[in-house]
């Protein structure tokens, strides 16, 4: 690709979902956009569980893209003309390609999730983790589990408050050659566990009724996908133990970054021009947004 983008027509993207307000999409993708000289609106819209399907429906040919975060990964799934591997693979979609064809509208769905937390991990110093914990059962939990096995692990233990619902993570474990158990929240506090790295998916940083062992929390990195309100209450629980915290802000910050090559190029492994001075400006558009707590 040229080092400079030829002029194009006003595109319209957005990031969708519920609750949304806290989102930091906009300032990261507008920041992405203005460096690549692309006059593009990305907003964020409210879009409930159930509502998904009018919104498409209603879309004019302006738009361009959409970024989905809960509770629309997964129900986005039936709506979609396309799928790349990740998406396919995790069964989760956090990005879709508005386009056309001669038989009508495409929507192609892409899983930029895995990248940005195995690109997260390694700003945080970790590319590799053998035995992994991993909290929660919904869509991310799946491109966590997805993550890991990039990562070599060899087990991860998916701690849920409903271990019936973590069936689709074993099966999902037995297709990327990861041993995946399934254990009740109420076991963190085991003296027995062993994880190098715990990765939360819980959704709004909640408060859990046990703790992991203060050792684990020493030595093993925690991994918070939620970023609003931080620090979260297992953050301040590592922090306590003097342990490593990575928030969610760098999945977000890398997923981004890969959903932007998507939009532009309708290619996840395309590099931007200029992709050094995007991530930088994208940097500087996260740091400068205030993070709720």
């Amino acid at each position: 690709m040229a080092n400079e983008l030829p002029n194009r027509p006003v595109q319209r993207l957005a990031v969708l979902g519920s609750p949304i307000a806290h989102s930091q999409s906009p300032a990261l993708h507008r920041a992405a956009y203005a460096t690549l000289g692309l006059d593009w609106q990305y907003d964020a819209i409210e879009v409930r569980a159930g509502e998904l399907d009018d919104f498409l429906a209603g879309l004019g040919a302006e738009w361009h893209g959409l970024s989905l975060t809960m509770p629309l990964k997964q129900e986005v799934m039936p709506l979609l003309t396309g799928l790349d591997r990740m998406a396919t693979l995790t069964g989760a979609a956090n990005t879709v390609l508005l386009g056309r064809s001669d038989a009508g509208p495409t929507l192609t769905g892409f899983n930029t999730d895995v990248t940005g937390l195995v690109r997260a991990l390694a700003d945080a110093g970790l590319t590799r983790a053998t035995h992994v914990t991993l909290l929660g059962a919904g869509a991310t939990a799946a491109s966590a589990l997805v993550a890991a096995a990039e990562l070599g692990a060899e087990s991860v233990d998916v701690v849920v408050r409903t271990p019936s619902k973590a069936g689709p993570l074993i099966e999902l474990g037995h297709g990327v050659g990861v041993a995946v158990t399934v254990a009740n929240l109420t076991s963190l506090g085991s003296p027995e566990r062993q994880s190098d790295l715990v990765i939360s998916t819980l959704p709004g940083g909640p408060v859990l009724a046990a703790e992991f062992p203060a050792e684990l929390r020493s030595r093993a990195v925690l991994f918070d996908v939620s970023y609003s309100p931080w620090p979260s209450s297992l953050a301040r629980s590592w922090q306590a133990a003097g342990g490593t915290v990575c928030s969610g802000l760098g999945m977000l910050l890398h997923q981004a970054l890969i959903q932007v090559r998507i939009f532009v190029s309708g290619d996840p492994f395309e590099p931007l021009p200029r992709e050094d001075e995007v991530l930088q400006a994208m940097r500087g558009a996260l740091a400068e947004e205030p993070v709720g707590g």
